[in-house]
This record gives structure tokens, C-alpha cells and sequence, in this order.
């Protein structure tokens, strides 16, 4: 837009517009794979570099270059490449950089895919991590070193809501100028700013909250232009993990709305925690609030609301919580998160199975706890629905 300091409800509707001489309202839908040139001497112009026009889908396409402006934007980054899924955006945001010998630091609290990305795909490449206590800044501290080229989590982590000081952790590595990559998809870009607190590359999954209705999958890289320019688009260019257009477009109307459900989302999530505190078969609720988490002074300063996940832990096991998941009739059971539906799932068997007995044990994750993403419904019925199902255990 030309306009400058527009609000963000305002951006995530016009940011990166970009109409044909069709002058149409919503944004095209480019289903194409590859553009004609005008002549030959246009074509190679644009090969070397000197016209920015478009090449191939692969390289860049017009819907999805709007989504990556508009995304860009919003989170107040230069650049923003988009991914097939959120996985490919947290492979592709550290491999395009690192070498071999290079070292990680990331917090041991981590979703499953992400941990087996640092501790079984990595290190083929001679790229080693070493784990820290997120909540803990003297580990990092003792942590990170001449050797650390990317400091890599996610708060609030997944599933525990573990919270980490991004300004602190984003110094300590500044120090030894290692990027920091964060995986702010629980926060999304209207709870959490990590780019003002110091963080070079923030990725997401545009699955959850950014499409927000299970319809299509998609990832985002953002950063600054020299690391896009140097590493990332070669890369991404090359290996071929792009965002298609139609899901592109999905994406782009699921901005729109993005702040209303997002904000709408956390106020049921609260209330849900603070109803579940007093309830006498959960034995602990965690959310980012006042009376639910005790690093809420550190969330109080780096997140405007609570997010849209609400994680508790059952008076029992895994027979107790299947029994519970069993007996609902409006949440459904899904391991995804962030849609306008409520979903729940038990993480030890579903999206942490994968970090075995003890990874989930150092992390934190019993058989007891469940994990809720909280929808559009209304937080009464919610409730209702909880309630019964925790009855019948």
C-alpha cells in the first residue's frame, strides 16, 4: 500500500494487493507454472537477474508473492518466502545456511517433527544439536558459543506452554553471531512480535491459525533481505518446497480474519482455564495467564493475549484421558491446532509419540495431559462438553 502506519487489521486485508487490469475485488488465483516473455533478450534479462519479473512458479508466483508481502508486512519483516507446509519452513529456514560442523542450540521443549529434524536429519549432515532448558538463560548462556551458528524454539512451546525469554535469548546469541529462528505459530503475528524483540527468521505453519478451517496446507519463512537474498531464496529456488497459488489464496482469506479469530479464540481459552482450575479431576492447567502459569510476567511482556491453546493434565493416565476424548461429542480429536473448530488431542501418543518414553519425560509430557485448541464455538458449550465427558471417567 502506499499509505504508511496503517493498523495491522487494516494490512491484513490490503497489504500486497496487486490487481490485474480486470480490476477485480479478490485476489486472482495465478494457476500457472511457468510466464511467456515478450523476446528473448526479456527472457535472459530476467535469468541474470535484471528484470524481476516472474519465471517459474517454483522461483515465485503473483497470489503467492501477495501472501508473502502481506505476511511480511503484518510481521514487520522485508522479506517472507512461503513454504508447502510448516515443516519445509523449519528445515529450509536453518538448512539453507548451515554447514557442515555447524552447531544448534534449541530448547529441548519442541514439537516431535521439529526434534527429529535436529536430532535424526541434521546430523547426517555433520550439523549437531545441542538442548537446553528453554526457561533457563544460564544454560543457554553456557550453551551457545563461537561454535553456534542457529539458536532454534518455539514459545510457547508445544504441547507444555513453556515460555522463553525471546530479547534474552536472541542477545546471548547476538554475541556470537548466531541467528535466531523462532517457530511462532502458537503466538501467530498478532499475540507475539519476535522480529521487535531481536529474532533474525521467524517461520510458521500457515495450517494452523493463518488458514484457520483445516482446508490446505502451507509454511512461511520471514526475515530480513540479506539472509532472504543470500541463502534463502537460492535455496528454496533449488530444492522446490513452494507454496502452490490455490493454497496461497486460501491462505490470503484466512488473513483477513486472522486477528478477529485469534483474539476471540484466546478470550474462550482463558476462560476455560480459569473455569478447569477449581475442577476436581484436573490436577493442573497451564495457559499463559495471570492465574494459570508462573512465568507470567515474562508472557505479560512478550505476548498481548494468552494464544488460542490450553493445555491440562488429567487425575490419571492414559486410560482416563481416552475415555474422556472418547465420550465428546462436539471437540473433535485431531492433532491439529488453530482451527475454528475445538480440537483436542493427548500429545504422548500422537504428536510427541515420536520422542519415546524418556524424550517425553524430559520434556515434560505425561499421559495424563491433553492438549485443547480452543474454536469459534461458544465457550459455554465447550464447557458442557468437557464437563460431561470428565463425568463419565
Amino acid at each position: 500500500m502506499k499509505r504508511k502506519n496503517i493498523k495491522i487489521e487494516t494490512k491484513l486485508i490490503r497489504e500486497g494487493l496487486n490487481r490485474t487490469n480486470f480490476s477485480e475485488t479478490s485476489e486472482p488465483i495465478f494457476m500457472t507454472s511457468s510466464y511467456v516473455y515478450d523476446s528473448p533478450e526479456q527472457a535472459e534479462a530476467r535469468f541474470k537477474g535484471d528484470d524481476d519479473g516472474f519465471i517459474y512458479s517454483r522461483y515465485g508466483n503473483p497470489t503467492v508473492k501477495v501472501f508473502e508481502d502481506r505476511l511480511a508486512s503484518i510481521e514487520g519483516g522485508e522479506k517472507c518466502f512461503a513454504t508447502s507446509t510448516g515443516m519445509a519452513a523449519v528445515f529450509s529456514s536453518m538448512m539453507c545456511f548451515l554447514e557442515q560442523g555447524d552447531k544448534i542450540v534449541a530448547s529441548r521443549a519442541l514439537f516431535g517433527s521439529c526434534y527429529q529434524i535436529l536430532t535424526k536429519i541434521f546430523p547426517k549432515y555433520g550439523i549437531n544439536t545441542t538442548f537446553v532448558s528453554g526457561k533457563n538463560i544460564e544454560e543457554w548462556e553456557q550453551a551457545i558459543d563461537d561454535d553456534t551458528k542457529a539458536v532454534f524454539f518455539e514459545t510457547p512451546s508445544n504441547p507444555t506452554l513453556e515460555i522463553i525469554d525471546i530479547a534474552a535469548v536472541s542477545q546471548i546469541a547476538k554475541k556470537v553471531g548466531a541467528k535466531v529462528v523462532i517457530d511462532n505459530v502458537f503466538a501467530t503475528p498478532i499475540l507475539q512480535k519476535p522480529l521487535q524483540l531481536g529474532v533474525d527468521i521467524v517461520v510458521y505453519s500457515g495450517t494452523k491459525h493463518i488458514d484457520g478451517q483445516g482446508r490446505a496446507l502451507g509454511g512461511a519463512i520471514i526475515s530480513d533481505n540479506e539472509y532472504y537474498e543470500k541463502h534463502l531464496k537460492p535455496y528454496m529456488r533449488h530444492t522446490g518446497a513452494s507454496l502452490s497459488p490455490f493454497n496461497a489464496w486460501i491462505m490470503l482469506k484466512g488473513l483477513e480474519t486472522l486477528k478477529l479469530r485469534v483474539e476471540h479464540q484466546s478470550d474462550s481459552a482463558l476462560k476455560l482455564a480459569e473455569y478447569y482450575l477449581k475442577h476436581k479431576k484436573i490436577k493442573q492447567v497451564i495457559y499463559p495467564s495471570k492465574n494459570t502459569h508462573d512465568q507470567y510476567g515474562l508472557i505479560k511482556s512478550q505476548m498481548s493475549k494468552g494464544g488460542t491453546l490450553l493445555t491440562m493434565i488429567l487425575d490419571g493416565g492414559k486410560k482416563e484421558v481416552f475415555k474422556m476424548l472418547n465420550n465428546l461429542e462436539i471437540i473433535d480429536i485431531s492433532n491439529n491446532l488453530g482451527d475454528t473448530k475445538s480440537l483436542i488431542t493427548h500429545p504422548a501418543t500422537t504428536t510427541h509419540y515420536s520422542l519415546g518414553q524418556e524424550g517425553r519425560k524430559e520434556a515434560g509430557i505425561s499421559d495424563g495431559m491433553i492438549r485443547l485448541s480452543v474454536g469459534l464455538e461458544n465457550h459455554e458449550d465447550l464447557i458442557d462438553d468437557l464437563d460431561k465427558s470428565l463425568d463419565k471417567i
